[in-house]
């Protein structure tokens, strides 16, 4: 996959995570979201686990009992019927039913989907058992991060290799698209696959397998996000000072201007994750497109890491800094060309 596909990909996932996803918020009976004004959280409806901070249980208690009243009137009124009226009072979250976050199962709530049985439910629980043993959610979080990484570290580690490999395979690859360059008959494009075949062969190169990672990101950072945004106990702590369910934005509107260092460490760890990260280019034209694509990724990121909560910065910074360190680390191996050809000889 090319690296332009590969930020489509990515700027698409932001998207729809911004404008969908599967966590819902909190709205009282005028349809206005909730949210704990001491720490500017916006309230989860669909929330894992039973909440313990005083102020969000009384909001939650509050907005169940004004939601019960509201539809009670539309039933009286004629405008509902009595099993209208029973499907809406069912979907309203109730604290009371929940289980405490530190008896959360993976089988806690029954069956709720794929995607929640699969994903949210089995990472919740790692979340909270990490976060019980290390006495803290946000060092979980990065606990959490870095088991993950390393369990998913053979998969990754050979999309770094594809990088430099095909880094290395460029100036070739570049001779065959000068030598091919206006050519546009059948024969001379199935002359330039194969020498470029020859050339992915050479260099162990699999352009599909670059994809891989890419895909699996998906799910992880959507498991992510709504595992951290759902999870009570997790929100409802601190880390190094820091209120996990807090934004950038909320806390300097706090008069809290610490919080401005977060999306500072979004920008220095994403833009070195790019840049380490980068693929060649075949032609110049490629290699400004690329550039530009990742500076408007980077500069949306990083706008869109002043809304995110404390504990979705963690997660980010944590998994970026894991990719640097894993591309630091192909490089230093990959320093001497000759034996990536000596290996590949060998088989």
């Amino acid at each position: 996959m090319k690296k332009n596909n590969k930020a489509i990909l990515i700027i698409l996932m932001i998207m729809v995570l911004s404008l969908t996803g599967c966590t819902k918020n909190l709205k009282d009976a005028d349809g206005k979201i909730v949210v704990n004004e001491k720490t500017g959280q916006t309230l989860p409806a669909n929330i894992m686990c039973a909440p313990t901070d005083e102020d969000n249980l009384k909001l939650y208690k509050e907005t169940r009992e004004a939601l019960e009243e509201k539809y009670s009137k539309q039933l009286e009124a004629g405008d509902i019927s009595k099993k209208e009226y029973e499907k809406k009072v069912k979907k309203i979250v109730n604290v009371d039913d929940l289980v405490a976050c530190k008896d959360f199962k993976v089988t806690s709530g029954g069956y709720e989907g794929i995607w929640n049985t699969i994903f949210i439910k089995p990472l919740t629980w790692l979340i909270l058992k990490i976060g019980i043993l290390v006495k803290n959610y946000g060092l979980a979080i990065i606990v959490a991060t870095l088991l993950i990484r390393a369990i998913m570290y053979p998969v990754t580690l050979k999309t770094a290799k594809q990088s430099e490999n095909m880094k290395l395979a460029n100036p070739e690859l570049q001779k065959i698209e000068k030598k091919y360059n206006g050519k546009t008959d059948q024969d001379s494009m199935m002359r330039k696959s194969n020498e470029v075949m020859q050339i992915y062969k050479k260099y162990g190169i699999n352009p599909l397998s670059g994809c891989l990672f890419s895909f699996l990101q998906i799910p992880l950072f959507f498991a992510f996000y709504e595992s951290l945004y759902r999870l009570p106990a997790l929100f409802e702590d601190k880390f190094l000072g820091f209120m996990m369910s807090t934004s950038p934005i909320k806390g300097m509107g706090m008069n809290h201007w610490l919080y401005l260092i977060l999306p500072v460490l979004v920008a220095l760890t994403t833009y070195f994750s790019f840049k380490l990260n980068s693929g060649a280019s075949l032609n110049p034209d490629q290699e400004k497109s690329m550039k530009y694509t990742m500076v408007f990724l980077m500069v949306m990121i990083v706008f869109m890491s002043f809304s995110m909560s404390t504990a979705i910065i963690i997660y980010w910074i944590t998994n970026s800094t894991f990719t640097i360190i894993q591309n630091l680390i192909v490089k230093k191996g990959k320093k001497n060309p000759d034996l990536i050809l000596t290996k590949r000889s060998k088989k």
